[in-house]
């Protein structure tokens, strides 16, 4: 399964950078969790809450080549996995200004817990996003 769920086109900040002047490699990890978020609040308002809630269970990321400043990065969220109580979506980060150029690319692993910490079955709003 290869369904692109979600795009986030996003600047690369000057806070992004490291000594060397590129995109830190934690800034990467950042990029992806607001695209996941902003996923998730296009989805529902209460994606998030007392009852239930995703976590990362997993996550992987390639660096591929470094990103500079200034930059315009487009993340993509791909679905590869619908579990039952867990979803993994893959994630591209590519540039916006210069097609073909790939930053980083890899997978994160979500599963959703009630508020006892225990997993639960994905909800049905998530389920429903990715088929």
């Amino acid at each position: 399964m290869r369904k692109i769920i979600f795009t986030l086109v996003m600047p690369v900040r000057w806070r992004d950078l490291d000594a060397f002047k590129h995109v830190n490699n934690a800034s990467y990890l950042g990029y992806i969790e607001e695209a996941r978020v902003s996923w998730f609040r296009s989805l529902s308002s209460d994606w998030s809450g007392e009852t239930a809630a995703p976590i990362l269970a997993a996550v992987t990321l390639n660096y591929r080549r470094p990103a500079n400043w200034p930059e315009t990065l487009i993340i993509e969220l791909i679905v590869e996995r619908i579990g039952n109580k867990s979803l993994t979506l893959d994630h591209r980060i590519t540039s916006a200004t210069d097609e073909g150029v790939l930053y980083a690319d890899g997978n994160s692993v979500m599963v959703w817990v009630d508020g006892s910490g225990q997993s639960i079955v994905l909800p049905p709003g998530i389920r429903a996003a990715c088929e």
